[in-house]
């Protein structure tokens, strides 16, 4: 893997508070990237145009299988972050280990917060959103690609 994107959350904290120390914008998202597909990469394009850099939270495989149930994740969590390091629109990568963003966005500060358009700012768990208003992080809501989704890979492979 590009082991210079992945970064530990202290790490970032740190990058976080370099680029805000300059005037940079750290534009966060996080997500399970379990089949990556053109909507994730064209989501993480426009994410990326947001800032001056893009931070990527992968769920790890544990809390995917929390939120998405037994048979997920397809992609361990190593393969997932290696798949998205290699993306030139991503700046860093994270593996995180909870089904929610709240503390990794207490410790990391970002300016920008991206999710996709099946989220809007009312929806977003109450507690990842107070953290990032706590943070003072701004939220933007992307539009999803529609007809693409991992859900609709794994349904129609299954067909």
């Amino acid at each position: 893997m590009s082991l210079e994107k992945l970064k530990s959350v202290p790490d970032l904290a740190g990058i976080s508070a370099h680029f805000a120390a300059n005037g940079k914008k750290l534009v966060f998202t996080n997500g399970c990237f379990d089949l990556l597909h053109p909507g994730h990469i064209r989501y993480l394009q426009q994410a990326r145009t947001l800032g001056d850099a893009l931070l990527v939270a992968v769920n790890g495989d544990a809390s995917v299988r929390a939120l998405k149930g037994p048979t997920r994740p397809v992609n361990t969590e190593q393969d997932r972050a290696e798949v998205l390091a290699a993306l030139a629109c991503v700046d860093y990568v994270t593996i995180f280990h909870t089904e929610r963003i709240t503390e990794i966005a207490r410790v990391i500060r970002p300016r920008i917060y991206a999710k996709g358009g099946d989220y809007t700012v009312e929806s977003l768990d109450p507690g990842e959103r107070g953290a990032l208003e706590e943070v003072g992080a701004e939220i933007r809501i992307l539009p999803l690609v529609p007809g693409k989704s991992t859900t609709g890979i794994i349904e129609k492979w299954r067909r």
